[in-house]
């Protein structure tokens, strides 16, 4: 009886746990579909009264200022070619560092390693001169590059190809496979979990930023979301249900990308620390 008493206890636990932690998306996706006056209604009720789609018509059809669908657009296409981006150059850095040998490798990680601890805004004003250098200030451009190497991203994929049987690369290359063949076709399929959550990682890295795309972009129609809801706030200051469907369409991506990959998210967080 006992363990399953203290099965039931867990599974309570757990489900409270669960509650507390989807009650504000759920308070965010009940109050999209509210109308403006029963979202304003005191006591707030978690139901609305009367159901409304005036909030997503507002954020779908909105021009000019506050072009959301845009600004949903630009976030999605800026944060897929960010995380293409980090998933070719760190996982290729993080191959050399962990399977090639050469002077100097062990310094070169634990300097890769160490700026993990650099404050991101330290690193603000020297990567807004080097886009403005380049030309590429209010372009999505300025948003997918800036990062791509990614320190996170390379330590992450070095402790999981570490982690991959070293016999597999030695019998490809008795079969006369060369080093860039191996990695393409040996390591790369078999590192398909790590790849994956470094994907998811560096998707919502670039979808919830905020800060950066701020002081690059300039034009509202090149805006991404996180600064473009921000404007849609002020433009709509007390309308909640059209606040609140700007903020569901900018969390829908975001859980069916986690949906898609949390196996291989799991997979992959579980096999990286098996070998340093």
């Amino acid at each position: 009886m006992k363990p399953l008493v203290k099965g039931i206890t867990w599974y309570t636990v757990l489900v409270g746990i669960g509650l507390v932690i989807a009650a504000p998306v759920l308070w965010m996706a009940s109050t999209s579909v509210k109308s403006n006056s029963d979202a304003t209604t005191v006591p707030p009720s978690f139901l609305p009264r009367e159901t409304s789609t005036g909030g997503y018509q507002t954020v779908l059809t909105a021009e000019s200022q506050t072009p959301v669908l845009r600004w949903f657009l630009n976030s999605l296409l800026a944060a897929s070619l960010h995380g293409l981006l980090v998933l070719i150059v760190a996982s290729a850095a993080a191959y050399a560092l962990a399977r090639m040998e050469f002077r100097g490798r062990r310094a070169l990680f634990a300097i890769i390693v160490a700026t993990l601890f650099v404050p991101p805004f330290a690193l603000l004003i020297p990567n807004y001169l080097i886009v403005d250098k380049l030309g590429w200030l209010d372009t999505i451009t300025a948003l997918v590059v800036p990062g791509a190497a990614s320190a996170f991203g390379v330590f992450f994929l070095r402790q999981f190809f570490l982690s991959l049987p070293a016999e597999l690369e030695e019998a490809a290359e008795l079969d006369g496979a060369n080093r860039f063949q191996i990695f393409t076709r040996v390591v790369l399929p078999l590192s398909k979990p790590a790849l994956a959550t470094l994907a998811v990682l560096s998707f919502l890295t670039n979808w919830n930023d905020f800060l950066w795309p701020i002081y690059v972009l300039f034009s509202p129609q090149r805006l991404t979301l996180p600064p473009g809801l921000n404007n849609l706030q002020s433009a709509y200051t007390t309308d909640y249900p059209t606040i609140m469907a700007g903020a569901v369409l900018a969390s829908v991506p975001v859980l069916v990308l986690f949906m898609i990959a949390q196996r291989y998210i799991i997979e992959g967080v579980s096999r990286s620390g098996l070998k340093g």
